[in-house]
């Protein structure tokens, strides 16, 4: 039984792993023309998403080049300390570069075929499965098709609709990229306020030469191209024309950081995952930009969607109604942490920066934070899949 899976981040990749060790064959497509490597730093927490890695035998690599996390220390202009966070706030239990993650996720099912620098342009389906038509010109046939291509999915648009029906922008962007370690940054991660607007500059653990810049903001829905870097870099200049601390310097090195990235913290509110022969998983299905331990979810949904899939033998009719009804309401329940990141990271207003300066040197008040998620990564109990192939052929 053939299944395409499109995205290859994390949810693609965790997902490709455990259906081809239950027994289908597994295609993934990824629209980029190889495995994307940087990225900022992802984490898991708790040993509901530790116990899922830990199962994938992927653990070991992932501890080997973990960044263990970093205290995250808010400096005025003049680089004068005002308040920090501890490093489990922002790294969990397990924090790693969002590319070694995709890269060890991949080496973990090396029998899956990955077709790169492809994507999906339309599907046809039919009561024996869904005919897939790819911007190569490619068409092939598949049982089932997949759609773990991140908040805006291509999949997610083709079987259910435009993407405006599901996506919510929360009021703010955030962005990211490599830059030279100029300061000689060691243990720190740096982020300066204005109102409306925040940073931020952090060391590279593995690479002492580079850091990482990283910048929240506030700002209605705008319209840019998505593929077009060099408008986005124009569309962060603007917004951050004026602003002191480090950021000439860091928005200096946007010209060559061929790793940016932009994109609006939002959240995908899509009451249904699953169409016919089409299902959602990861960000696709539940996305919050940051803030929503969007990387424990998908590891968990891929489990639990692979799972199913090989307990109902293949047939997606059994398979995915019991999925959704598994994973649903933690996955909901758990995204909504990403609610409250942009007015977290960059307040509107002065008052609203020293209010969250305050609070946050209260330890009665990080202890609150670090508990309110601990409850949210944990609140879910897994079934113990049979690590079986299929016994007879799926319906």
């Amino acid at each position: 039984m053939d299944v395409l899976i499109s995205g290859a981040s994390i949810a693609g990749p965790a997902l490709a792993y455990w259906l081809a060790r239950y027994g289908f064959g597994v295609t993934v497509v990824e629209a980029a023309p190889a495995l994307r490597t940087g990225g900022r730093a992802v984490d898991f927490r708790g040993d509901l998403h530790l116990g899922v890695l830990d199962k994938m035998g992927v653990l070991p690599a992932l501890r080997s080049v973990q960044t263990h996390g970093t205290a995250m220390r808010v400096v005025d202009a003049q680089g004068r300390r005002l308040m920090e966070w501890p490093a489990g706030l922002a790294g969990g239990d397990l924090e790693v570069r969002r590319g070694d993650l995709s890269r060890i996720l991949c080496d973990a099912s090396p029998t899956t075929e990955y077709l790169f620098g492809d994507r999906i342009t339309a599907m046809t389906e039919t009561p024996e499965g869904v005919t897939v038509t790819f911007a190569s010109g490619l068409r092939r046939p598949f049982a089932l098709v997949i759609g773990a291509d991140g908040v805006h999915s291509g999949v997610r648009r083709l079987a259910f609709g435009p993407e405006d029906r599901f996506v919510k922008h929360l009021g703010y962007y955030v962005a990211g990229w490599d830059v030279p370690n100029t300061w000689s940054l060691t243990n720190d991660l740096l982020l300066h306020n204005e109102p409306g607007r925040m940073i931020s500059a952090g060391a590279d653990h593995r690479h002492p030469d580079r850091a990482s810049a990283f910048v929240a903001f506030a700002s209605p829905l705008l319209q840019y191209d998505r593929h077009d870097r060099d408008a986005q870099k124009r569309l962060l200049r603007d917004r951050y024309a004026g602003m002191g601390w480090l950021a000439p310097q860091l928005l200096d090195a946007l010209d060559s950081a061929p790793d940016f990235w932009l994109d609006q913290i939002c959240r995908v509110d899509n009451p249904h995952w699953t169409k016919g022969r089409v299902a959602l998983v990861g960000d696709a299905a539940c996305g919050a930009t940051i803030g929503g331990q969007g990387n424990g979810t998908a590891i968990v949904s891929a489990y639990v969607l692979a799972g199913e899939l090989a307990a109902a033998n293949g047939d997606h009719k059994v398979a995915f109604p019991a999925y959704e009804r598994r994973i649903g309401s933690f996955a909901r329940r758990t995204q909504k942490g990403g609610d409250t990141t942009g007015k977290f990271l960059a307040p509107k207003t002065a008052t609203g920066i020293r209010a969250r300066n305050y609070l946050n040197n209260k330890q009665w008040f990080l202890d609150l934070t670090f508990k309110i998620a601990a409850d949210r990564s944990t609140n879910l109990t897994l079934p113990d899949y049979p690590s079986l192939a299929l016994t007879r052929p799926p319906r």
